[in-house]
């Protein structure tokens, strides 16, 4: 299983771009403004998209992404999040107001993109990858997602703050690779972290106290111009785990 982080920052600017991750070539976690790293050919083998929640950072290309490749789509594109984010894709965003609802076309009957709704705790299995959807803690619903294959597993927490879900779904499981976790403010920003639901350094660190696995630790999801500051915090605070700072078009291979 490759992945491939086409955006991971938590804003744009100059070679930032908003939290896309793709696995193999056929599925995207997320559709923020990553998208725009690929190639029309590489989006027309977007079969799937998991997506997190609703904020825009999340979705912005999406419909971008569908309206670009309308011509080459033989059988939809599935778009599966929990039931709110549906309603607000459809009710927001796919509503020929903003944008055509690519639902209904070319026609109803046929259409390019498609919904699926899932609950989390669910997981969805395609071609021998499994998606767990586990619930977390934000300002909307939103999800994680653990994704794992015969060679290896790794999880993405969204966007979330203090919670028990995240890491009691991953403790379930034996292996953990690969770890992508939101850090979106500085420690200075506390406050504003917890009424926004975001981790901060300090937030991060007790919330990795539950975590049984020593997987490599990517830190993602960043303020821009904050990256330095919230990753030295985050070295200082948690000097025994595997640190880094996740960057666009870093490629895994698990």
């Amino acid at each position: 299983m490759k992945l491939r982080v086409l955006g991971c920052s938590g804003g744009i600017g100059d070679g930032l771009r908003t939290t896309s991750l793709l696995i193999d070539d056929d599925i995207l976690i997320d559709a923020g403004t990553g998208i725009g790293e690929l190639t029309l050919a590489e989006m027309a083998k977007i079969r799937h998209v998991f997506v997190t929640h609703s904020h825009l950072d999340h979705i912005a290309c999406l419909p971008l992404m569908v309206d670009s490749i309308f011509d080459q789509l033989k059988q939809p594109i599935i778009i599966h999040a929990q039931a709110p984010t549906i309603e607000v894709l459809k009710k927001h965003i796919f509503n020929w107001a903003v944008w055509p609802d690519f639902a209904k076309l070319p026609t109803p009957e046929i259409p390019v993109m498609a919904y699926d709704v899932l609950s989390p705790g669910e997981t969805c299995e395609l071609d021998g990858r499994l998606l767990e959807m586990i619930p977390v803690n934000h300002i909307v619903p939103a999800v994680g997602y653990r994704v794992a294959c015969d060679s290896g597993a790794f999880a993405f927490t969204g966007d979330t703050v203090t919670n028990d879900t995240f890491w009691a779904a991953l403790n379930v499981h034996e292996r953990l690779d690969l770890l992508l976790v939101e850090a979106a403010f500085s420690n200075k920003d506390r406050e504003l972290s917890l009424k926004a639901r975001h981790y901060c350094p300090s937030l991060l660190a007790d919330d990795l106290k539950k975590l049984n696995h020593t997987p490599q630790i990517f830190v993602t999801h960043n303020k821009p111009g904050e990256e330095k500051r919230i990753f030295d915090e985050c070295q200082q605070l948690m000097p025994e785990r595997n640190l880094k700072r996740l960057l666009g078009n870093q490629v895994f291979e698990l």
